[in-house]
């Protein structure tokens, strides 16, 4: 059995250019799932259908400041049944792991409008994307405009959903408003949760260092529960960034969830929205 698994560990190696924790946590993951099933037999010798499920749980999102749906495809395999909306989220999909590439479609097109090869980088920026996706982890992948709302493009983030403490919600900030600059982003009247959060970045994101790691790429903050007012402003000057529809004023956080905040560009206007993910 420590043969199979090695073997599966350097296929993933080979495949995934990941960083040490991400192929430690590769690791975890199949010696978890195999441990039980292997202890007086080997996986191949199990029945397909009995076999333990290797797959990375994606939930794509339509982030595009552009009426139109999209499909999500994993290669040439389209994984999100109806298209989604602007604004809108998938329910987290079993996936392919490791060196996988993603792409989206606009309406009934089947041509691309935008791919990108996720665990071919052993690093990550808002150009050149981070690691794989990883077996038995849930991820974010975000269909995005640059910033200058030129050309279309990808995002991929590990969702920690670990619970929060009692009485406690989490929360993530995204800047995915195309023209904005460096925001700061928290409940009005407290300290900022997240600061000089940049286009296409998560607040508090650590993209290199010792503080690297798995989570640090699009990590959560934990809040009381209850109803809030959020605050956006420039990092610059502190003045507030109108948010359109007052998006982020009077939100109820449930006790227990787990939510990602982003902010959006609005289809033919130079507004800022906002948009409240729940991913449990």
């Amino acid at each position: 059995m420590k043969s199979i698994l090695k073997s599966i560990y350097k296929q993933n190696l080979k495949t995934a250019k990941l960083s040490r924790s991400a192929r430690l946590s590769i690791l975890a993951a199949i010696t978890m799932l195999f441990a039980s099933s292997c202890k007086k037999t080997y996986y191949l010798d199990i029945n397909a259908a009995d076999r333990p499920a290797l797959a990375a749980h994606i939930s794509f999102v339509n982030a595009r400041p552009v009426n139109t749906g999209i499909q999500f495809w994993v290669y040439t395999t389209q994984v999100t049944k109806t298209a989604l909306a602007i604004n809108t989220k998938s329910d987290y999909i079993d996936t392919q792991f490791g060196d996988v590439q993603i792409n989206f479609t606009e309406g009934t097109n089947t041509s691309y409008k935008a791919s990108r090869q996720f665990g071919n980088s052993a690093t990550f920026t808002s150009t050149g994307g981070p690691n794989g996706p990883i077996a038995n982890y849930y991820h974010t992948v975000f269909a995005v405009k640059n910033n200058k709302a030129t050309a279309d493009s990808l995002i991929l983030f590990y969702d920690d959903l670990s619970a929060p403490a009692a009485g406690k919600a989490k929360v993530r900030f995204v800047n995915l408003a195309p023209g904005t600059s460096n925001v700061d982003f928290g409940i009005a009247g407290q300290t900022a949760l997240f600061t000089n959060t940049a286009y296409g970045r998560a607040g508090g994101s650590v993209l290199s260092g010792t503080g690297l790691s798995t989570w640090s790429l699009g990590p959560f903050a934990t809040v009381d529960a209850g109803i809030v007012n959020f605050s956006v402003t420039q990092t610059s000057d502190h003045t507030a960034v109108d948010i359109a529809n007052d998006k982020l004023i009077n939100v109820t956080l449930t006790a227990g969830k787990i939510y990602t905040i982003y902010i959006n560009g609005t289809p033919g206007s130079s507004a800022i929205g906002a948009t409240i993910l729940t991913h449990n």
